[in-house]
């Protein structure tokens, strides 16, 4: 696995994502790959296939029986596949990939008994070293890498640049404190019309499958002063928690009650849908004397897909899947 490593640094100089294999027969070295589709323009050049194809052709015999191959990373369904055509003995990996692993992360191509070969797997061997490998990779390639954390997800700002403008200016915090919840360092965004010294506001709450965008038209035609719509944690503009399990309305309530805390907003009217009630209520309950509740509305969406915007792939949408599933079974009413 040591030698895969020095596989995937050698593809991390040259500019390609950093996994490494070997391939090993009878305790000698046999051949060795690293990821270079880029340098390649090749969609298959993935560290295993490179690999696999060399010691195919050392040995001269695309069967690959008494060999094993170690890999820095969980291989993907193109490799499985291949080191199953392969007859590779055994496959050894270091990281696991969440992604698109398919040595029992995703899916396990390994367990399929109807398949006519079976190779051996295992995995976590050096693991915190592969792991650590990548991570030094997309660090710095990743967009707002400071404070964005590892367990969250950013979506670029361009996935908003073509949206239909909202009266106000966008304000983010990333210091918001709750209790027993581990918040410090995900961003919070929420448009604010002010004025930022008007102690009063009404604050728009978007519902389990929304975000602060579906106000907009509503916003337009509310009545004046100030006016804040927040996209909860894991939604719109603002950081998404990878884990469903983060997404639960009380500690969203306590995020929004944090962001009043820090608006010194004295008195606050909670305009929110049909489907979040729960949170409302919760937050109301925080603080009865400051929190009042409004006439539910439903928000609206010029175009089905700008629900979408916030959201590139399904990773994104931790928050969204747990909340209406959690809040579909809230009451209406406490």
């Amino acid at each position: 696995m040591r030698l895969a490593l020095e596989q995937a640094q050698q593809a991390a100089s040259a500019g390609e994502v950093p996994v490494g294999a070997v391939v090993v027969k009878d305790g000698q070295l046999l051949a060795t790959g690293r990821n270079a589709p880029i340098a390649g323009h090749d969609p298959t050049a993935h560290a295993e296939v490179v690999a696999l194809r060399e010691a195919a052709r050392l040995l001269g015999n695309y069967r690959l029986e008494g060999c094993t191959l170690y890999v820095t990373l969980e291989p993907c369904p193109m490799c499985s596949g291949a080191m199953l055509h392969a007859r590779l003995d055994r496959v050894v990996y270091g990281a696991a990939d969440p992604r698109t692993g398919a040595a029992g992360s995703v899916v396990n191509l390994f367990a399929q008994s109807a398949l006519n070969h079976q190779t051996q797997v295992q995995g976590g061997v050096l693991a915190e070293a592969c792991g650590e490998v990548l991570k030094a990779f997309f660090k710095p390639r990743r967009i707002n890498t400071n404070p964005l954390r590892e367990d969250a997800l950013r979506t670029p700002d361009s996935a908003f640049a073509a949206l239909a403008p909202m009266p106000g200016q966008w304000l983010e915090w990333t210091d918001l404190h709750v209790s027993g919840v581990d918040t410090q360092g995900l961003r919070l965004c929420a448009l604010d019309t002010g004025p930022s010294d008007e102690s009063r506001a009404t604050v728009w709450i978007h519902g389990p499958q929304g975000w602060s965008q579906g106000w907009h038209s509503a916003l337009q035609a509310s009545s004046k002063g100030r006016h804040l719509v927040p996209d909860l944690l894991g939604f719109g503009r603002s950081d998404k928690p990878k884990k469903e399990a983060f997404h639960q309305p009380d500690v969203h309530a306590q995020v929004l009650h944090a962001m009043c805390n820090k608006l010194s907003l004295a008195q606050v009217q909670l305009q929110g849908t049909h489907d979040n009630q729960a949170l409302l209520l919760s937050l109301r309950a925080l603080q009865p004397e400051r929190y009042s509740l409004l006439p539910a509305m439903a928000q609206t969406w010029s175009t089905p897909a700008l629900l979408d915007a916030p959201y590139p792939d399904k990773g994104y949408r931790a928050g969204p899947r747990a909340l209406t599933r959690l809040w579909a079974r809230e009451p209406a009413n406490r």
